[in-house]
């Protein structure tokens, strides 16, 4: 069985492809000065993208865990995932709070995907 590593770099690869299975490290926003809604947008975008690269889509997710800074923010970034997930397809999911790697960021996944 092969592994094939994407954009790696010392400390980890940015995807990992195993026996159909595409591995995403952890995203987070596009600009940290923004707020929760921000945030999760351009992460989100961050993944579609990511997924395209790895021969998959937001439609064949098949779980995604979501750390967030503070709960209070999650029925906000709720909004943002419940209209970007395509109806029928959301994936496994979790969604825990979590002290973040620098203190502006409000929201992180990681997902794993089928390859199409």
């Amino acid at each position: 069985m092969t592994i094939e590593r994407l954009e790696t770099k010392p400390r980890m690869s940015r995807i990992v492809k195993h026996n159909g299975t595409v591995y995403l490290c952890g995203q987070v926003c596009a600009d940290a000065t923004k707020d929760i809604t921000e945030q999760t947008q351009t992460m989100l975008d961050k993944v579609e993208t990511l997924l395209a690269q790895a021969g998959s889509s937001k439609q064949h997710m098949l779980s995604a865990t979501i750390y967030l800074k503070t709960m209070a923010d999650f029925s906000a970034m709720n909004a943002v995932w419940d209209a970007w997930v395509p109806d029928g397809h959301a994936p496994a999911r979790a969604c825990v709070e979590a002290a973040m790697a620098r203190d502006v960021l409000l929201v992180e996944i990681s997902v794993v995907a089928a390859e199409i």
